[in-house]
């Protein structure tokens, strides 16, 4: 990769200079593990009880029903502590996103969140624990902070200091080295009706998390995957392949195969702000899980770290059919999950010389895993225009808490669009394939047989 360094240089500069002091307090290695989880989320709970200490995650295989390598009966037995609707939500007002707020506004009587007990099951085999205790040494910035070096394997800044920083622990969050599952995507239209636009079967691949990943022997794609589409009739057959890159200069390398083609283009609109064909255009491509794809559009403002009440261990929201999931306007209540957490808070402002139809975004990142929970983006007069929900899920096999779906809100159009639903699928952590499996010629090839 060529990096122009002298860009870099002045970028990363002004980029560190807005970092609030108490987040530039240095870097510790010995304090992962001991005052922080191995992942670096703070080990303590907080002072009231609500958020407990971390213990270890959920680690264990457990027992009950199973959508593959997904347990769905996870803390099975727990009711609700209490519930946050639209006549209550002023007194936890500060603890809410505006997102959340919003729709509590908009759907007050459909729409509340049941919370639970809070439970820190964020978990990562042992051997990415060791790469992160690494990565607090070796791991740099790099083009400005559009890029990294020096590290792979786990949590690239497990005690960030930046928005960047904090972004690329999500993008290299952990991940099974390989994973196979279905799902389906989800239309909600204004008038409370669903429209299935896609059901799809998916591999994913992360490099990073390969056993054998050696930071100086990495090509710097951090995940790849190809999927193909099973339904609507009309469209079964059409795949698409995408690898995505750590290189500022190359982030992404797309092919799609199309039916009436029936040929494998490349296919360099598939990212960012383009609408995603995949979910009939109700979302743009980089609202998928939450965030999908290199982060180069934005500069990012770490505001620091909050309680909020978050969607989290949503292994039971997979459980029932996507028809009981899903209500008219938004996800079922009965079916998610929400417990308090802490969070870092990351400003998204489209970057100077970029484009993005979102020109602002706030997201909200778990401090244990790294995962995306929430997202709110506002339009050019400042007004929330957007709000993403992400269901996070256990998956001992890995261990790991993962993601998947994700449900935009557009709330001007009062449509939603739930990505890449588990609900009666199935998931699987599997076997790493050869990475010539995610290349267009591959598709290509079996497209002919």
């Amino acid at each position: 990769m060529m990096f122009n360094k002298i860009r870099t240089a002045m970028t990363l500069a002004l980029t560190l200079a807005v970092v609030p002091a108490t987040m530039a307090a240095g870097k510790d290695a010995a304090k992962l593990g001991t005052e922080l989880t191995p992942l670096g989320g703070i080990a303590a709970g907080n002072a009231d009880g609500s958020i407990p200490a971390w213990t270890g995650g959920q680690t264990e295989k457990l027992a009950g029903k199973h959508a593959g390598d997904i347990p769905l009966e996870l803390f099975a037995d727990e009711k609700p502590l209490y519930r946050i609707d639209a006549g209550n939500y002023q007194q936890y007002a500060a603890q809410l996103s505006g997102g959340t707020i919003e729709l509590l506004k908009k759907y007050p009587d459909t729409f509340y969140l049941d919370i639970y007990p809070s439970h820190r099951t964020a978990a990562a085999p042992t051997y990415v624990y060791d790469a992160v205790k690494a990565n607090v040494t070796n791991c740099e910035l790099a083009e400005g902070g559009y890029s990294i070096e020096g590290c792979i394997g786990g949590i690239p800044f497990p005690m960030p200091e930046n928005g960047f920083e904090v972004m690329w622990n999500f993008l290299l969050r952990v991940e099974a080295p390989s994973i196979e599952y279905t799902f389906k995507n989800v239309v909600g239209n204004a008038d409370g009706s669903h429209t299935l636009a896609t059901r799809n079967e998916i591999s994913f691949q992360y490099p990073p998390y390969y056993r054998d990943a050696d930071p100086d022997n990495w090509n710097g794609e951090y995940s790849m995957f190809r999927f193909n589409t099973m339904e609507p009739p009309f469209k079964a057959g059409e795949s698409l392949v995408i690898r995505d890159s750590i290189d500022a200069d190359n982030p992404r390398k797309a092919w799609q195969y199309l039916l009436g083609q029936r040929r494998v283009r490349r296919a360099p609109t598939v990212a960012y702000d383009t609408p995603d064909f995949v979910a009939s255009g109700a979302n743009y491509f980089d609202e998928v899980q939450g965030l999908l794809g290199h982060i180069d559009r934005y500069s990012w403002e770490l505001v620091g770290k909050k309680e909020l009440f978050v969607p989290y261990n949503n292994n039971g929201f997979i459980a029932p059919s996507a028809e009981e999931a899903i209500a008219d306007f938004h996800l079922n209540p009965q079916h998610v999950r929400w417990e308090k957490h802490r969070v870092w808070e990351v400003k998204a402002t489209v970057a100077d010389g970029k484009r993005h139809a979102v020109p602002t975004r706030t997201y909200y990142i778990d401090e244990d895993s790294w995962v995306i929970l929430l997202m709110d983006g506002f339009d050019a007069e400042g007004n929330l225009w957007r709000t993403t929900q992400v269901t996070p899920f256990v998956v001992p096999a890995v261990p790991a808490t993962l993601i998947k779906t994700a449900t935009v809100f557009n709330l001007q159009a009062k449509t939603m669009s739930v990505i890449q639903s588990l609900n009666g699928e199935t998931f699987r952590v599997v076997d790493v394939k050869p990475e010539t499996f995610f290349t267009g010629d591959a598709v290509a090839a079996d497209a002919v047989r």
